[in-house]
């Protein structure tokens, strides 16, 4: 993927979710109205973070290419170029997935 085009203020997060199972373990194709919005994704761009009470910048706790999990109806959905990404507020990651 070139530059990300979007750039996150504050705590946002932008987040490529990674595409669900379309089949069930035992084959059974799922429709699009059964499956769950995804919840894993992976960060391809972040804001500067926000500010405490004093106006210091607190420092964000994930980095672009963090594989995360968020809230089922967190944030917000856009299409950019045919893709789907997520805006989220760094709040609204659950966990940063380590694969080692």
């Amino acid at each position: 993927m070139g530059k990300m085009k979007l750039r996150p203020l504050g705590d946002r997060i932008v987040v490529e979710p990674l595409e669900t199972e379309e089949k069930t373990k035992g084959g059974i194709i799922l429709p699009d109205t059964a499956k769950e919005k995804p919840q894993e994704g992976k960060i391809v761009a972040i804001g500067k973070g926000k500010l405490d009470e004093n106006g210091k910048p607190v420092a964000m706790e994930v980095k672009v290419g963090d594989k995360v999990l968020y809230g089922k109806y967190a944030g917000t959905e856009i299409t950019i170029d045919g893709k789907k990404y997520m805006i989220l507020k760094e709040e609204d990651v659950l966990a940063v997935v380590d694969e080692k």
